[in-house]
C-alpha cells in the first residue's frame, strides 16, 4: 500500500483503448517531493472501450494508496471524472439508474470507485490532454496507457520497467492551437477522397477518435457513424 508516512500525494491515472472498443490499457503515477513521475503502474485490459480504461485507472489508483493519504489526482478524462463526482450522488438516488432511466454504464467500476472513495480526501483536478508543455504527470500517465494499450504487458516501476515512449499517434496543441510533435493535423475530408465533404467544428474538450487516436480542445473534428472524431476517419 502506499502512502504512508506521506503528508500529501500528487497523482494522475489515463487510459487508451485503440480503436474504442480495441485493445486497451490503464495507468497511473505518483509524483515526488518534486512533483517528477516517480512510482508508477500500466496494465492490458485486453479490448476495452476509452471509459472503462479511464475508470480502470481511478480504481487501481484509488486501490493503491493508503487510504488515510490526502491525494490530488490529476486526469483529462471529463467522462470519468464527472462520472465519480457530479453524476454519481444521482445515480445512487435514482438506484444506479441516469436522468433517462437507464441502467448506469460502466455500474461495476463506478460502485467499486464510489467504495474506495468514502471516507478519504481526494480533490481531482482536470487538466488538458495532449498540450506543449502540459502536466508532465499526466502525459506520463497517458503515455503509460497508450503503450500499454498497443503492447498489453503489464509495466510499472516495481517491475523496473523504462519509462514508457511517446505515444506514436499523439497530438500535441501549442497555445496557438497549431499541431506540433506527433501526427500531422487532421485535415478535412473532401470530395477528392471519395468521401464528399465533411463538416467540421472545434472540440470543446479533448476526447479519442473510434480510430482510438486522441484530439485536443479546439481541434477540427466531424461527426462520424461511432460519434465525433478526426474527419478523416
Amino acid at each position: 500500500m502506499i502512502g504512508r508516512m506521506v503528508e500529501r500525494i500528487i497523482a494522475a491515472c489515463d487510459g487508451a483503448s485503440k480503436g474504442n472498443p480495441g485493445p486497451a490499457g490503464w495507468a497511473w503515477v505518483i509524483a515526488d517531493g518534486a512533483g517528477v513521475p516517480d512510482r508508477w503502474e500500466a496494465g492490458p485490459l485486453g479490448t476495452a472501450t476509452n471509459n472503462v480504461a479511464e475508470l480502470t485507472a481511478l480504481e487501481r489508483l484509488l486501490a493503491a494508496v493508503d487510504p488515510a493519504v490526502p491525494m490530488e489526482i490529476r486526469m483529462d478524462s471529463q467522462y470519468a471524472m464527472k462520472a465519480v463526482t457530479t453524476w454519481l450522488p444521482g445515480w445512487k438516488r435514482k438506484g444506479w439508474k441516469t436522468s433517462a432511466g437507464k441502467p448506469v454504464a460502466n455500474q461495476e467500476l463506478v460502485v467499486g470507485i464510489d467504495t474506495l472513495l468514502a471516507g478519504r480526501s481526494v480533490e481531482f483536478r482536470y487538466v488538458p490532454a495532449h498540450q506543449v508543455d502540459g502536466d508532465r504527470l499526466n502525459d506520463f500517465a497517458d503515455r503509460a496507457a497508450s503503450h500499454t494499450a498497443i503492447t498489453q504487458q503489464a509495466a510499472g516501476s516495481a517491475l523496473d520497467s523504462p519509462p514508457p515512449p511517446a505515444a506514436p499517434d499523439a497530438v500535441r496543441k501549442s497555445p496557438s492551437g497549431k499541431a506540433s510533435a506527433g501526427r500531422p493535423a487532421a485535415r478535412k475530408a473532401s470530395a477528392a477522397d471519395g468521401k464528399g465533404p465533411a463538416r467540421t467544428l472545434a472540440a470543446k474538450y479533448p476526447g479519442r477518435c473510434r480510430c482510438g487516436r486522441p484530439y485536443a480542445a479546439g481541434e477540427q473534428i466531424a461527426k462520424n457513424p461511432d460519434g465525433w472524431g478526426h474527419p478523416e476517419c
